[in-house]
């Protein structure tokens, strides 16, 4: 059953755009992971700071499999470029859970 992660991040108003760099910079990174099935981050149009990371997973297990993968370790130690590191930008974060109790899509 696909279940959802969704990281809840709350984000100063100048910190948007380097949010947006940061994780544009690691595009691509979960695409091979087994079990992964999309990605999706969400800029807030409502004059909230709270961006969303939004994905999907086969299954908790292969949700945790990356969690604990050298991949995502690395996607997530923080780093900028050039070696430094880089200040937070998020001022909190929480991972929200679900899985998808019913999905609808367009008839084709």
């Amino acid at each position: 059953m696909t279940v959802i992660r969704i990281n809840a991040i709350t984000v100063p108003e100048q910190g948007g755009d380097e949010l947006a760099r940061r994780f544009g910079e690691r595009a691509g990174a979960v695409d091979h992971a087994e079990g992964f099935e999309g990605f999706e981050l969400l800029r807030p149009t409502d004059g909230r700071g709270t961006w969303l990371v939004v994905t999907r997973w086969r299954d908790e297990e292969a949700f945790q499999a990356w969690v604990a993968s050298p991949a995502f370790a690395h996607g997530h130690r923080g780093v900028g470029g050039e070696g430094e590191h880089s200040p937070p930008v998020a001022l909190h974060s929480e991972l929200w859970s679900y899985e998808v109790a019913i999905e609808a899509r367009p008839e084709a």
